[in-house]
């Protein structure tokens, strides 16, 4: 065999398996059609969201439901065309959102939200000073722009922070202000989660970790996924090296993990929320220190090397329908004032895709009925998050290491 594992896709997710891997002294050899860190890693509001305790789930309260259904809120935009093609998919999310199968989901990604701080932070150190230049510990914010939606959210948010260790500081008007002088008098009152970590450009850490692999002996190669194939007991793929093979073969892909596993036979219900962010100017003398979540309009501010980005909510569409643009209008237009948005600085918006299971979970481990095939994928909202702490419980399985978590609810047979 040219290397022991083949990983395909060179995202956060892609780029951990393979480190992992390498640690526990697999030959390994990272594909993308891409560089590192340019598709769905690239652009996120940058979290490492160790406060994301419970999933994001699907809205269940008829209030919610016909604000949505009216199609002009700013945290969700759909595509009329493309509703047919996601109506089963949406009827499981729906399904899976009820209270018990919220709280069930939020007990078994527990173990992974956990650890997500700490084996970032093992990376970045190994990684270097130009990683740990990218990464701040300050948290990030929730701000509110009307008091009863504080009120509810904060006594939700105190008992959560109180359940599961979470640090949580409460803000009025003052504190908010006191604490993030450059947001206007457009919030009322914030809640700040202190334990999470923000990235100020994911991309480059995603690069900063692939650096860390091809430094210790990786190889990364361009090749296209949909080249896979299974022979005489070894996975190949065509890539710039021309036709490698491996034993064994991890399929990373984010968003674009069907085309591998589609046409093995896998009816994975792997779905794409689309997304947006475009960077601005900073207006203001005070600089933003932390992500800011606007919580009733459902977008991020987050300070990045590149200036203030906006990243968006949620865009229901076809997976390679052309940018709309709607959603990110929408949302500047609450931005802008609220923050000081000056110019834009991208010539167009970044367009990414999430990819998301109905039931809120990844899919880590074994493929059920091809040997040497492996899966990471459908980490949803998360995948900054949760790369790290994915590679490290996929290559504890690989190669039979005692697993720091049962990754039995992550298994790809429970669709």
């Amino acid at each position: 065999m040219d290397f022991d594992v083949v990983v395909l896709g060179a995202g956060i997710v892609g780029v951990s398996c393979a480190i992992h891997l390498q640690d526990r002294s697999r030959r390994v050899a990272l594909v993308d059609r891409g560089a590192p860190g340019e598709g769905t890693s690239f652009g996120n509001a940058g979290l490492i969201e160790r406060s994301a305790v419970v999933p994001y789930a699907f809205p269940r309260s008829l209030g919610a439901l016909l604000r949505y259904a009216r199609n002009r809120s700013t945290d969700l935009y759909w595509d009329y065309k493309a509703l047919p093609g996601f109506a089963p998919w949406l009827a499981r999310y729906w399904h899976e959102s009820s209270p018990e199968r919220l709280a069930a989901a939020a007990r078994e990604m527990l173990p992974l939200v956990q650890r997500c701080v700490e084996e970032h932070d093992a990376l970045v150190a190994r990684a270097g000073v130009e990683a740990a230049t990218l990464v701040r510990h300050g948290g990030w914010i929730e701000a509110f722009r009307t008091p009863g939606e504080y009120a509810a959210a904060a006594k939700r948010a105190e008992k959560l922070a109180s359940a599961e260790g979470l640090s949580l500081d409460t803000l009025d008007r003052a504190a908010l202000r006191d604490r993030e002088p450059a947001l206007a008098d457009a919030f009322c009152a914030g809640l700040h989660w202190r334990d999470p970590e923000s990235v100020t450009n994911p991309g480059a850490l995603t690069k900063a970790y692939a650096a860390l692999f091809e430094t210790s002996g990786g190889k990364i190669l361009l090749g296209e996924a949909s080249t896979v194939r299974a022979e005489n007991d070894a996975w190949t793929v065509r890539t710039s090296n021309g036709v490698i093979s491996a034993r064994e073969i991890v399929v990373a892909l984010g968003p674009w993990s069907d085309l591998v596993f589609e046409p093995l036979g896998y009816r994975i219900p792997l779905r794409a929320k689309r997304g947006y962010h475009m960077h601005y100017e900073a207006t203001r003398e005070a600089p933003l220190g932390r992500p800011i979540l606007d919580r009733e309009q459902g977008y991020v501010i987050a300070p990045m090397q590149r200036g203030l980005r906006l990243t968006t909510g949620i865009e229901l569409a076809a997976r390679e329908a052309p940018p709309t643009g709607i959603q990110l209008a929408r949302a500047e237009a609450f931005a802008r004032p609220a923050f000081g948005l000056g110019q834009r600085l991208d010539s167009q918006p970044w367009l990414g895709l999430r990819p998301c299971t109905p039931d809120m979970r990844p899919v880590i481990g074994p493929a059920p009925r091809h040997r040497g095939l492996w899966f990471a994928f459908g980490h949803a909202h998360h995948g900054l998050t949760l790369g790290p702490v994915t590679g490290r419980l996929l290559a504890e399985m690989m190669t039979g290491a005692t697993p720091f978590t049962d990754p039995a609810p992550y298994r790809a047979g429970r669709f």
